[in-house]
């Protein structure tokens, strides 16, 4: 197994890692077969303007990690807010044929070029280097074109920021309702909540217990982000637990909900008379009781609109 630095908690170091926005690219190119190979990546960054050199990286793990490393290029096409749908089709396990429906050509190096994007690059390899888990591919950019006017389809602390930000701002000017936000609360955690009952670890659970710890853990004198950061911390420890990867990305996108409200709308404050519900619902997920689970969470929410 990799060793991981001291100190440098996985978990965190790929939370953090994602306060930094990125764009969302797929790359393709053909197998030794001839047939198109893609994956969604968003790695993808530039090194060098003479010569014109960029780079991804691939996980060890991927599928797709020995058809790179036989093939002398590759495409980087830059997907638009529009193509969020081409993002997760390439990113699916579940999909043989990635490119089945996909309006794609033929480039300049004869590599797949996707239609409508709003820039590919079509590259030679210029190198591959290990780097821990992963391998890095430079390329040589041979041709390039743009597409589209569109805004770029972009990934920021596990969501797409289009969502993520429409959400944030209809929380900030008031227009999203406090009912429909506690109906999704109730839908989506109480979904998680049932998963978690079914695959969490010990481990997992620990964790959602520890989250629980925090918040009661706060002095008073506690500052609104120290508590934002714990009350984000026990629902981002559900949705962990639950093992749903589609399920998870809503979820962090539903805790750029919460942090908004509880930073402009619902200030959070000390709430003693809700430690018992966060510890019970813990206690369902140990025992394994999905109805208790979810029925306590509803609960919750109720006292916390009420308080």
């Amino acid at each position: 197994m990799a060793q991981v630095a001291e100190g440098i908690e996985p978990a965190l170091f790929r939370q953090l890692l994602g306060c930094f926005p990125t764009g969302v690219a797929v790359i393709t190119t053909r197998g030794a077969d001839g047939q198109p190979a893609g994956l969604t990546c968003n790695s993808f960054s530039s090194v060098s303007l003479e010569p014109p050199l960029v780079l991804f990286s691939l996980r060890k793990a991927s599928k797709l990690l020995d058809t790179f490393k036989d093939v002398s290029s590759f495409a980087i096409n830059i997907l638009s807010q529009r193509q969020d749908a081409l993002s997760g089709r390439f990113a699916s396990s579940k999909i043989a044929d990635k490119f089945e429906g996909v309006a794609w050509r033929a480039g300049v190096l004869d590599l797949p070029v996707i239609d409508d994007c709003l820039a590919s690059f079509e590259c030679s390899v210029y190198a591959c280097h290990e780097a821990g888990d992963h391998y890095v591919f430079i390329g040589e950019v041979k041709h390039m074109s743009g597409g589209g006017t569109d805004h770029a389809l972009v990934f920021y602390k596990g969501a797409y920021m289009m969502l993520a930000e429409s959400l944030r701002k209809l929380v900030i000017e008031g227009r999203l309702g406090d009912a429909d936000i506690d109906e999704a609360y109730r839908t989506l955690y109480g979904t998680l909540l049932r998963l978690a009952c079914e695959r969490a670890t010990d481990a997992d659970l620990d964790k959602v217990e520890t989250a629980v710890a925090a918040i009661e853990q706060h002095a008073d004198t506690a500052t609104l982000g120290e508590r934002i950061e714990s009350a984000s911390g026990f629902f981002s420890a559900i949705a962990a637990a639950g093992h749903n990867e589609a399920l998870n990305l809503m979820a962090q996108t539903m805790t750029t909900v919460l942090r908004e409200r509880l930073q402009h709308k619902n200030p959070v404050r000390p709430r003693p008379d809700l430690f018992s519900l966060r510890r019970q619902i813990v206690q369902c997920l140990r025992r394994r009781d999905a109805d208790g689970a979810a029925s306590t969470l509803d609960e919750l929410i109720t006292k916390l609109r009420k308080g």
